[in-house]
C-alpha cells in the first residue's frame, strides 16, 4: 500500500493534482473540484494534528472495527458518506485550494511519521503513523480518481 511518507508517492499525487483545472468535473459525487481540494486539505489537517474533532457515537461504537477500510489495499467505495465535521463550507477559489492541499501534502511527507497526529481520527479512532500515511494516501487517491486525475 502506498503511503504519503514516501516522496515518490507524494510527487505522483502532486502531478495528479496538477492535472486538475477549475473545469474538472466529477465522475461521481456532489462536490466540485474546489470543494474536493478543500475537503482533502481539511483531512490533511487531521493527520498533521492541526485540527482535531470529537469522535461521534457511531465512530465510538464501530470505528475500531471499521478502521482497516481506511488503510487497507481495497479502494474506497464511490459515494461513501463523509463525516459531518468534514462537510464544511468551502472556499471556491480553485488556485488557493489547490495550493493549500499541495503544501499540506508536502508538509506531511517532510514531517514524517514522528510528527504525525497522535489525536484519534474522528471516526476510526487511534491510528498509528503508518496507518495515517496509508489512509491519507488512500483518501486523496479516491478523490483524485473522482475527478479522473
Amino acid at each position: 500500500m502506498k503511503t504519503l511518507y514516501d516522496q515518490s508517492v507524494v510527487n505522483e499525487v502532486l502531478t495528479r493534482i496538477d492535472q486538475l483545472t477549475p473545469q474538472s468535473q466529477p465522475v461521481w459525487g456532489k462536490m466540485n473540484v474546489s470543494q474536493m481540494l478543500a475537503h482533502c486539505s481539511i483531512f490533511q489537517d487531521l493527520a498533521l494534528g492541526i485540527r482535531t474533532e470529537t469522535r461521534n457515537w457511531l465512530g465510538l461504537l464501530v470505528g475500531k472495527f471499521a478502521s482497516p477500510i481506511f488503510y487497507n489495499d481495497k479502494p474506497l467505495p464511490r459515494n461513501m458518506s463523509t463525516l459531518p465535521v468534514m462537510d464544511l463550507p468551502y472556499h471556491e477559489n480553485f488556485i488557493i485550494e489547490k495550493e493549500h492541499l499541495r503544501q499540506k501534502l508536502l508538509t506531511f511527507q517532510q514531517n514524517g511519521p514522528d510528527k504525525c497526529s497522535s489525536h484519534p481520527h474522528p471516526f476510526f479512532g487511534r491510528l498509528t503513523p503508518e496507518q495515517w500515511g496509508k489512509g491519507m494516501y488512500k483518501h486523496v487517491d479516491h478523490h483524485l480518481k473522482q475527478f479522473n486525475a
